[in-house]
Parts: structure tokens; sequence; C-alpha cells
């Protein structure tokens, strides 16, 4: 074991392991607020779903606009100055929302944060595309899940400790997070851009680049696998805005014990993300992406169906299931997608599958839980899935025999 653990440290470069380091670090901050986020708005305000939805939702409109500028920065400037300036924003949003005491106020805000702080979504995957070669992507990736997920057995605990005395604690704890992740960033992690030809690196002006995002667009099987992706992640993104506050005022499930159910999800993705990355080695990815969007489909409607808190946990582990197949494989199918020079600028539209659900699904159900039976939220959720899964399987038969998609395969089977 430790031998296998040495051999998998010596494969990839020093400056990959100091991006799963800040990835973990900054991971703790993320997962100690995020989970509990609608529930600090609805007993903070003394709101609806509804209208934490709409919070939500205002700050990934703000978001998906960040993402768009930051994508073509990356490319332009660089990936390390992005991924700088997004810390320094998380960490005053930190300081500034856990004080909010009017909920208008907290529209702007939360708006103003969703477009500065998304600005460093697309370099943080394009640097690890830069890094890492095609076949190492996938079990790079693989990595990445676990880091997270270590943050995910650590943050949800103490988050629902810290949200027991008082939601200012989440705030405040992000914010120092941040801060040291910064710092770690700033001392140890170099740029990654690849270098275009000197001539097209001082003729190219940034409009000219934010313009590049036309060829993203046009992009047709691009779009049809984001659009797909963005049906799966719909449903997915429930449990971390939805999940927390159905289990409060449906099973009456305290803040604590939601994020132990989230914490059995980390553990799983530690156990077993390397062992499914082997399994999964030998198969199509657009498949793989199908069979992750089953387990999802599995795992969120039986919220709709069970009512003690050992089957909400068994529900949460079949959909980390469907998570440890279907994460490293999109973001190696995004990669796959993008020409080298338009990195960043496809990871950013690949962003648009975290940012439409985010601005849909929260509103959604809310405006479900406040006026119908909220068990219908995991109904719905149900059939979106096995549109998606139809989606995967299409894009299987039109894309699957292209070389570029036969290597995400490959990468899959040397990891």
């Amino acid at each position: 074991m430790f031998k296998n653990l040495s051999d998998t440290f010596h494969k990839f470069p020093r400056t990959f392991w100091v991006v799963v380091v800040t990835h973990f670090i900054d991971g703790i901050g993320g997962t100690i607020l995020m989970p509990f986020f609608a529930l600090y708005v609805t007993k903070r305000f003394d709101v609806g779903m509804t209208q934490a939805g709409i919070i939500l939702a205002t700050n990934s409109v703000a978001g998906m606009i960040g993402s768009t500028i930051g994508g073509a920065l990356a490319d332009r400037f660089g990936r390390r100055g992005i991924i700088l300036f997004g810390l320094i924003v998380s960490a005053f949003s930190g300081l500034t929302l856990g004080f909010v005491n009017e909920f208008y106020f907290f529209y702007g805000l939360s708006a103003f944060v969703g477009l500065l702080g998304s600005t460093a979504f697309p370099a943080h995957q394009a640097m690890v595309a830069d890094i890492l070669p095609p076949e190492k992507r996938s079990e790079g990736f693989g990595i990445l899940r676990v880091a997270a997920n270590f943050a995910w057995i650590v943050g949800p605990i103490v988050g629902g400790f810290l949200a027991s005395y008082n939601y200012l604690y989440l705030f405040l704890s992000d914010a120092v997070i941040s801060v040291i992740t910064a710092v770690i960033v700033f001392r140890l992690l170099p740029e990654t851009k690849p270098q275009l030809k000197e001539k097209a690196a001082h003729e190219e002006s940034l409009w000219h680049t934010l313009r590049g995002y036309s060829v993203t667009l046009m992009d047709q099987p691009y779009l049809a696998f984001i659009s797909a992706s963005i049906l799966m992640i719909l449903v997915y993104q429930q449990m971390y805005s939805s999940l927390s506050v159905y289990l409060r005022d449906v099973h009456q499930v305290d803040p604590q014990y939601y994020g132990m159910i989230m914490s059995a999800s980390a553990v799983t993705v530690v156990l077993f993300q390397f062992w499914v990355t082997r399994v999964i080695k030998d198969y199509p990815p657009f498949l793989m992406m199908a069979a992750a969007t089953f387990f999802y489909m599995i795992g969120f409607t039986m919220y709709g169906f069970v009512a003690t808190v050992p089957l909400f946990m068994l529900a949460m582990v079949i959909i980390t299931a469907g998570e440890m197949i279907g994460m490293p494989t999109s973001n190696v199918l995004a990669a796959a997608f993008a020409p080298e020079e338009m990195r960043a600028r496809y990871m950013a539209v690949f962003g648009l599958t975290w940012t439409v659900p985010s601005m849909i699904g929260p509103w959604a159900a809310g405006l479900v839980f406040d006026n119908y039976n909220p068990n219908y939220v995991w109904y719905i959720g149900g059939v979106l899935c096995v549109i998606a899964m139809l989606a995967f399987y299409l894009l299987h038969v039109r894309l699957g025999v292209e070389e570029r998609f036969q290597l995400v395969k490959t990468s899959q089977s040397i990891s």
C-alpha cells in the first residue's frame, strides 16, 4: 500500500501536488460554509426557500459573467494571478456576508461576490490540464477528487458544530482559510499557462481573446455535452442547497446530522475513488457519464421515499458512486474538447454546468418546497436524470469513435 502511494506521488510533478494541497485547504473553508448557507439565509432573515433560492441564483448569474471574464483573462495573462484574486475575494466575502443585517443588502453583496469570486474557476481547471499530459489527467483529476473529499470529511462536521453556536463563525473560518491558501499559492505555485508564439502573444488583444468564445459557442458537440451535464448537475447540486432545508423542515434532521450525511459521502470517495477509476478504465467515457447519472437518479429519488437518517446516508452513498464515476470523467472530457490555446475559455464554458444549475436549481426547488409537496423535488430530479442519461448515450454514439475521446479512455486505462 505504502509503495503504491509512493509510486503515485513520484508519478506527478511537484507543482501538481502544490495544487492538490491548496485545493484541500481551500476546500475545508468552502465545506465549512457551503452546506449550511441555505440554512443560514432562511434562519437569519426568516425567509422561505424561494427567497434563499433567489439569493443563490443571483450569485450564480453574476458568477457566470465572472467566470467568462476570468477564462479570457487566464488565457491572456495567466492562471496564477487570477487564482490569487479569487482567493482574496473569497476572504473578503467571508468578512462581509456574515455581518449583513438586511436581506436586501444580501442580494447586492451576493452578486458582487459571485461576479468577482468566480473569475478563478477556469484558471483552476486549466492549470491542472496545463501541468499534466493527457495520459495522466484522469488520475490527476481523481486525486483532486480525493483531496476535495478529505475536505468534505472535515468541513461539514466542523461547520455543523460551529453552526450550532453561531453561523458567523462559518463565514469567519472561510475567510481565514482563504487567506492561508492565498499565501501558499503566492509562495509555492508558479505560472503554468502554455506559451504562445511570441508574435501571437503580443498581437492578441484582450478583446480578441474574449471574442474567442465564439469558437467555443459554435462547437456544437461541446455544447451538447455541456447541456447534458447541466441536466445532471441540476439534480446533483440539490445536495448542497435544498437537501439541508428539506431534511430539517420535512424530517426534523439536526444540522449536525446533515453534516454527518455529507461526510459519509466524502469518506466513500476517499476510500473508493481510485478503485472506481480502475474499474471504469476500459469503458467509453460518455457511457461512464450515463452510468454516473443513473446512480444520481437512484440516490436522489430515494429522498422522496425514505425517512430515516441511515437510509438518508445510504442514498448519499449511492449518489457518491455516481460522483466518483462522473466528476473526474467530465473534467477530462472537457479538456479533451479544448484546443490548448483556448483551454481556460473552454473550461469557463464548462463552468456553465455548475453555474446554470446554481441559478435555476435552488430557486425552482424553493418554489416546489413552498407551494407543493417537497418530495416532488426528488421525483422531478429522477426524470431529469433519465433525460441526461439518454443524452450522454447519444453523445457516445455520435462522438465515441473520435480519437480525442479514445485518448480519454486510454488515459483512464493508464491510471
